[in-house]
């Protein structure tokens, strides 16, 4: 069962109860990421992220790891464009134990000058491997042309240079601002009850002072022509991202693009996975994925190609984009997707960790809860029509905006040529 309360200072606590499971997943969720940042201080909402780990008020490092994983526990953070979350997943029994760690951490960490020296140069590694990650790297070139000049383009991680210039200074500031309980959602999914989680948490956080809630600022992106970035490298192969405006997450549209994005490349029975590599055999890695912002979105098709075949793989992709503008899917083509979409779905909620991602999501980003059978009934209402109208709007060409890291320096010209053609 679902349930919701807030705090009277605008916290949030959110619970699904799982009576037969073992396990319990908490996250504290935040309403602050990357998007918050400038060129100055590009990177410290993942550089935060990080220090607090490293000790708080009442745990040390060594104590915040030891005491969680000592009772088999399991605890990460991530940090994206405009969330950051500390997870664990461990026995219910010690859900209390896990509540009072990460809320020090997010309350009282001690951002150590000792602690920033060493992390500044853990993180500049982090720049440096996803650098040389082409595969990884290319999503930062495309979203430098999806979004020109704002803070959805720059990197997460940051660049070597703002985290050098970083000071504790920095980083404080930035917690002081954002990590306020307006921007706060704590979750909990697991063997579990919703009072205790709430009594626990209105214990630990009451004392918070209330802020107001983060608010981004809303791009709106217009495209006229094709974009093309072609970073030169000395690769065995050429990777690709081929990237398109979405839709926002609180458009109603999400799930009709969701099913095309499982048509498309999100499986091994989709339409580019079939055309690219089983029937042309030009990539070994070919996918599709789809994001959502508070006020935007995007839908990324993501290829490793050979060399010699980075213009035939694409002229083969945009085929298929322009066919599922032009023509309806079938049926059973439809039918097997709303399956594999619920079916995905459902054997991801029966774990709490995917659970809680799941619901922390949602509650932070949009103060609601998608419970499965509503997503259901959505799904199962969408027909083919809907899927063809909501592609032909999406897929223009021009809003193709392409990143390419390879060896291809001969090849701009004719890529850009493919790419602009309608």
């Amino acid at each position: 069962m679902y349930q919701k309360s807030s705090l009277s200072n605008g916290l949030k606590i959110a619970t699904f109860t799982m009576p037969q499971m073992h396990s319990v997943s908490l996250g504290i969720w935040i309403n602050a990421g990357s998007r918050l940042e400038t060129e100055d201080n590009n990177g410290v909402a993942h550089f935060l992220e990080h220090l607090l780990f490293k000790g708080s008020k009442k745990f040390s490092c060594c104590k915040i790891k030891e005491s969680l994983e000592g009772k088999g526990g399991s605890l990460n953070g991530f940090t994206s464009e405009e969330l950051c979350c500390y997870l664990v997943k461990l026995p219910s029994k010690y859900l209390n134990l896990a509540l009072d760690i990460l809320s020090d951490m997010v309350l009282n960490p001690l951002l150590a000058e000792a602690e920033i020296a060493r992390e500044k140069n853990v993180i500049i590694e982090e720049i440096k491997m996803h650098r040389d990650l082409p595969q990884s790297y290319v999503h930062e070139l495309l979203d430098g042309l999806l979004w020109p000049g704002e803070a959805l383009g720059m990197s997460i991680l940051g660049s070597k240079e703002s985290i050098i210039a970083m000071s504790r200074k920095d980083l404080l500031g930035f917690k002081q601002r954002h990590y306020t309980p307006a921007n706060i959602v704590i979750v909990a999914c697991g063997n579990l009850r919703h009072q205790a989680v709430l009594d626990r948490v209105k214990d630990i956080f009451k004392p918070a002072k209330q802020k107001t809630r983060n608010q981004f600022k809303k791009i709106s992106p217009k495209r006229q022509a094709p974009q093309l970035k072609l970073l030169i490298k000395d690769t065995e192969q050429t990777h690709f991202s081929l990237g398109f405006h979405g839709l926002r997450r609180s458009d109603d549209k999400r799930f009709i693009l969701a099913l095309l994005n499982v048509i498309l490349g999100a499986n091994m029975s989709s339409r580019l996975f079939n055309e690219v590599r089983e029937k042309k055999g030009l990539a070994y890695q070919i996918n599709s994925q789809v994001k959502y912002l508070f006020d935007t979105g995007s839908l990324v098709i993501n290829a490793g190609i050979d060399n010699r075949n980075a213009t035939e793989a694409l002229k083969v992709i945009l085929g298929e984009l322009e066919k599922i503008k032009q023509e309806s899917v079938s049926e059973s083509e439809l039918r097997r997707a709303k399956e594999f979409y619920l079916g995905q779905l459902a054997i991801s909620l029966e774990d709490t960790l995917e659970h809680m991602l799941w619901l922390g999501e949602s509650v932070t980003s949009l103060d609601r809860i998608f419970k499965l059978d509503e997503v259901t009934k959505r799904i199962n209402q969408i027909r083919p029509e809907t899927l063809k109208a909501l592609a032909a709007n999406i897929f223009r060409a021009q809003d193709r905006n392409l990143a390419i890291i390879g060896p291809l320096r001969a090849r701009e010209e004719e890529i850009y040529e493919c790419l602009r053609r309608d």
